[in-house]
């Protein structure tokens, strides 16, 4: 497979492919928010894009990106930070480790990732929603960093991590269905003979981790993003928001799911295309490989 096969990524190559994957993302992204807070009517991923876009312009479809970039540099960097490390860690040379092994990385990363991104992705998610609000119940973030100074000043740290229980969990089935599905799915195809280690391969692995990693968080991210986007003292506790979303029959937990996999799709493919680019380009030779 070549010298370039061999190379190991850096940690911090995942949050920057996650970043450029996001600025091609973005407006699906919004548009699977605008869906998710929906709790009446029924809109498709078209009409809505026409609407923002015949109400506001095409930029509106980008409100909230400086939010998008952070919280990937945030949650992104550390969750393929530390599965990185950790599988080198297990496997120095860049060996093969076992699925299970890969998957329980996968979920320690994506708890940690959950976690510490949870203030950016709370500030995204309400920025991305500002738009389709009347004018006098915005919040008028201006960018990422002051929305997240405001939500400190009005409404106290605590609230910079609401959601993150669902955050959390959404990120380990994300990381699990991302990272571990990506790497599997890689191997076998290179070990069947009939693939190399090249843009189709990447691109097949990939597109199947995204469409594993959207059926397995979909009802998490629903309710992440309402517990997010609410107002303080909506919603007595998680029980109450999984309730509320309830009385939309078991498909409530699947709103945006659609635009949820047509944004997470492109964006895992993304995100690995540029990863496996950094990774041959820029990634470290290990010591027991050919130089």
């Amino acid at each position: 497979m070549g010298g370039d096969a061999k190379k190991l990524s850096r940690w911090y190559f995942g949050g920057v492919a996650s970043a450029g994957a996001a600025c091609c993302t973005h407006p699906l992204d919004l548009l699977k928010v605008h869906l998710q807070t929906q709790q009446e009517g029924k809109s498709s991923l078209g009409r809505m894009a026409a609407t923002i876009v015949r109400q506001q312009g095409v930029l509106a479809l980008y409100s909230g990106l400086s939010a998008s970039l952070c919280r990937q540099l945030s949650y992104s960097t550390t969750r393929f930070g530390i599965y990185e490390a950790a599988k080198q860690a297990v496997a120095p040379s860049g060996e093969a480790i076992p699925f299970y092994q890969r998957v329980a990385l996968a979920s320690l990363a994506g708890a940690a990732g959950g976690f510490i991104g949870t203030p950016a992705d709370m500030i995204n998610v309400r920025m991305q929603n500002d738009i389709k609000l009347p004018p006098e119940s915005r919040r008028n973030y201006k960018h990422a960093f002051d929305g997240l100074w405001r939500v400190y000043q009005e409404e106290g740290v605590r609230r910079l991590f609401a959601g993150a229980t669902t955050a959390t969990s959404r990120a380990v089935l994300m990381t699990v269905g991302q990272l571990s599905f990506y790497d599997q799915v890689k191997l076998m195809l290179l070990a069947s003979g009939y693939f190399e280690d090249n843009l189709i391969t990447h691109f097949l692995s990939s597109l199947t981790a995204g469409a594993v990693a959207t059926t397995m968080t979909q009802p998490l991210d629903v309710i992440k993003t309402r517990a997010m986007n609410a107002q303080p003292g909506e919603f007595r506790n998680l029980w109450h928001l999984i309730t509320y979303t309830g009385k939309l029959g078991p498909l409530g937990f699947f709103k945006g799911y659609v635009p949820a996999f047509v944004r997470l799709g492109p964006h895992t493919v993304l995100t690995f295309v540029f990863l496996e680019q950094l990774r041959k380009n820029l990634g470290v030779t290990p010591p027991s490989a050919p130089q």
